[in-house]
């Protein structure tokens, strides 16, 4: 019994590292100017869904939604995110809840802030964001 609850201990701690991985992947990405890159933490797949002040269906809308609303780097800003909760939903999918804030110039929009919930699901490459509700 002691085995396996270290076993599972030690399995929560290296998905909760690999999903931060990808989150702190991401914001490094963002905050250089990429996009596309920000993208690679997002499963591509037709099923992908973001969900904001409306819902994009699939990888491609996705993008092409970061890409229209985010078309420089100084709309982009500086992304920063903070009060993560990780919790396992089995071995293959968690949820992800935190909060964001993106740092910009007035002429850019001006500073930004909001929560996000994301459900990650593990794939044979690493774990991928599946479902990304932000507001």
């Amino acid at each position: 019994m002691i085995l396996l609850l270290a076993a599972a201990s030690a399995f929560a701690g290296s998905s909760d590292q690999a999903i931060r991985g990808v989150l702190a992947d991401q914001t490094r990405a963002w905050n250089r100017g990429d996009i596309d890159a920000f993208m690679s933490g997002y499963e591509n797949s037709p099923r992908t869904v973001f969900m904001g002040k409306t819902v994009q269906r699939g990888y491609e809308a996705v993008r092409s939604r970061y890409h229209e609303r985010y078309p420089t780097p100084e709309k982009m800003g500086q992304l920063t995110f903070s009060n993560l909760s990780i919790e396992l939903l089995g071995a293959d999918y968690a949820s992800v809840t935190g909060e964001f804030q993106l740092a910009r110039g007035a002429a850019a929009g001006g500073n930004a802030s909001g929560v996000f919930s994301l459900l990650f699901r593990r794939t044979s490459e690493r774990w991928k964001i599946i479902l990304d509700h932000t507001s």
